[in-house]
């Protein structure tokens, strides 16, 4: 089966909704869109995830993750946007060829740009390839394992990473255990540790092995004080105990290189332990494409329009960076829907050309330092950004009463100052088209964390 369309979004949750809406509202005919999701509905993550809190910045009021969903699967039946489900995804290809969409107004023109093959696989058609002149990839993330944690001891029944415990209590009705040990505090295992415990079971303590939390300060205080659940930071499992089923996990203190100290270990008995060690964006298609990545996000590096180092590639969501608030992942998308439909319908209205002659603007690259681990975009064209453009980073470590600064080609452009920064918690800043279009012959731009503000 072939099929031709203008722009293909792989995934169906929040950010891949959010991205194909934006497409249609700048203009893509709503058959030249599709959605490829491999679960049974659309809405990803969110449908298991029950709780409130989220909405608060794009809705302004506060939702539960489905319900939150749901408004954005309601704009795409709406715009009547076709979508896949039950379908997987195996390869997206690049060729030289025409994009070859179905006899639209820009297809002759758009000859020279080729087009991306969209591999995937359902039970009901077998195998599809969908051609298409630009890709979304809004794939998401998942959850890091046990055995990328290299914990000593057996391999008995009862550990579980915390997004698939979250699906068995919110999606399956069914408790994972009774007693429970957490090992990270990223925000699932936080909002599972309030959750087991409404369930009636006994989470005897949250284990992080970095000095700080790796989640939302709303989050420690909502689910775990309010509970009196103790977090331990600094802190690790070194010892499981159990053939069959989990009997107890061992934990100990660290040093500050990671390493368990003796003589800190401290036994729990629990028939659980849930993993909430770290997400990690779902990047293999991004590698087989031969996207650019970043080695600190695990996901590709992109310029202001969110595109990657492959034209008409763009990326979104948690599969470019992990986000704290899907609020967040849901503007991001709906800027990269709005870039990938500029990008497949600026020929047809004369506005491009730049890019496919190599007369456009040199890019202004973004280095990351002095505690700034990362930051989206890496690049800016400043002649193709909007007015502003949103720089979104994580810092390395706690910072109290510091600053953020930013430097244009080395010399100081602006301060921000900041009563707190957290790794758990994204920062962002934002430049004016005007303020960089100044800066003549700007080549990079520095952001980095200033002590004492």
């Amino acid at each position: 089966m072939r099929q031709d369309v203008r722009i293909v979004i792989i995934g169906g949750g929040p950010a891949g909704l959010a991205a194909a809406a934006a497409a249609a509202e700048q203009g893509v005919p709503v058959g030249d869109i599709l959605i490829i999701e491999r679960d049974d509905k659309l809405g990803g993550i969110l449908n298991q995830c029950i709780h409130n809190g989220f909405g608060l910045h794009t809705f302004r009021e506060e939702l539960t993750g489905p319900e939150y969903a749901q408004r954005y699967i309601d704009l795409v039946e709406k715009d009547e946007i076709p979508y896949l489900l039950n379908t997987i995804v195996v390869d997206i290809s690049k060729s030289k060829e025409a994009a070859p969409c179905g006899g639209h107004a820009g297809a002759a023109k758009n000859a020279s740009r080729g087009y991306k093959t969209v591999t995937a696989m359902n039970s009901t058609d077998g195998m599809i390839q969908i051609r298409a002149e630009a890709v979304i990839l809004a794939m998401g993330c998942r959850e890091r394992p046990r055995g990328a944690l290299n914990i000593p001891g057996y391999r008995p029944a009862g550990i579980y990473t915390a997004g698939t415990a979250q699906r068995f209590v919110n999606i399956e009705g069914r408790m994972p255990g009774r007693e429970v040990v957490i090992l990270g505090s990223g925000d699932i295992g936080l909002i599972m540790a309030r959750r087991m415990t409404l369930e009636g079971a006994k989470v005897k303590v949250v284990a992080e092995l970095m000095p700080y939390s790796g989640g939302l300060k709303r989050n420690i205080v909502q689910c775990l004080d309010d509970f009196g659940i103790p977090l331990k930071l600094s802190h690790t499992v070194v010892d499981i105990r159990g053939r069959d089923r989990v009997e107890g996990v061992t934990i100990a203190e660290v040093g500050p290189d990671r390493k368990p100290i003796p003589g800190t270990e401290e036994y729990y008995s629990c028939d659980t332990l849930l993993l909430s060690c770290g997400l990690i964006p779902e990047n293999e298609l991004s590698d087989g494409l031969g996207v650019g990545m970043n080695p600190v996000t695990n996901g590709p590096k992109v310029n202001e329009s969110l595109e990657t180092d492959v034209p008409g590639v763009f990326a979104c969501g948690n599969v470019l960076h992990v986000h704290d608030l899907v609020d967040y992942v849901s503007e991001e998308a709906t800027a990269a829907g709005a870039c990938a439909a500029r990008y497949v319908l600026e020929e047809e209205t004369g506005a491009a050309g730049k890019q496919e002659t190599g007369a456009a603007d040199k890019p202004v690259t973004i280095t990351a330092t002095d505690g700034v681990r990362y930051t989206v975009p890496v690049s800016i064209h400043v002649d193709r950004m909007q007015e502003t453009q949103r720089i979104r980073f994580r810092v390395g470590a706690v910072y109290r009463d510091a600053a953020i600064e930013v430097d244009f080609d080395g010399r100081p452009f602006r301060t921000w100052k900041k009563r707190i920064m957290a790794p758990g918690e994204m920062e962002q800043v934002i430049l004016t088209k005007k303020d960089l279009a100044a800066a003549k012959g700007l080549r990079n731009i520095t952001i980095r964390v200033v002590q004492g503000g």
